[in-house]
């Protein structure tokens, strides 16, 4: 049994959850999301709480519980507080600009990348314009989105150019000149 799937979710005073045959709801002032629980696995409301269970003889279905529950909590503080991820652009005229529901950004190539962004997303940058920062209730579609943005132009090793998230480390390497400076002697 995972020790994860045991912990009862709080449910916030502004979060209601509520379980439709198979399919978790829950309400909450940023929006509304929904889980399709797997076969094995139960989920109940009681006061404040939200508790999930494995069913009675579904031992081979118990690999899902924890994931359920940590599902389920990101589904219920997505839409009490939201969640948000935080880009860094890096780069001699590398930018980007927010446009209506799509965002433009310039990255070394010959055209601007497009992005269009999705509904209960909201994307903004700095006034420099090169820290980008997404947020909305969903978890999944926030990092997903992430991640999409941050694969057009990853950070590359050298100069260290490219589309990092913030707080990443990225390994520099020293290159041509520098290792064969410390070869000859």
């Amino acid at each position: 049994m995972s020790r994860i799937g045991k912990k009862p979710i709080a449910l916030p005073d502004k979060v209601k959850a509520k379980i439709d045959n198979r399919t978790v709801l829950v309400e909450g002032p940023l929006g509304k999301l929904s889980y399709s629980l797997p076969e094995g696995i139960n989920a109940e409301v009681k006061d404040s709480t939200l508790t999930v269970s494995v069913a009675q003889g579904a031992s081979g279905k118990a690999a899902l519980f924890g994931t359920a529950r940590a599902r389920l909590n990101s589904m219920v503080s997505g839409v009490a507080t939201g969640f948000s991820k935080v880009l860094e652009i890096n780069g001699v005229g590398f930018k980007g600009a927010v446009e209506g529901n799509r965002v433009s950004m310039q990255l070394g190539f010959s055209h601007p990348v497009v992005f269009d962004i999705p509904q209960g997303v909201k994307m903004s940058f700095d006034p420099k314009q090169t820290v980008l920062t997404i947020s909305g209730f969903d978890k999944e579609i926030v990092g997903n989105i992430a991640a999409q943005i941050r694969r057009v132009k990853k950070t590359e090793p050298y100069k260290g150019t490219g589309i990092k998230y913030q707080g990443e480390h990225v390994i520099r390497k020293a290159g041509k000149t520098a290792a064969g400076a410390g070869a000859k002697k």
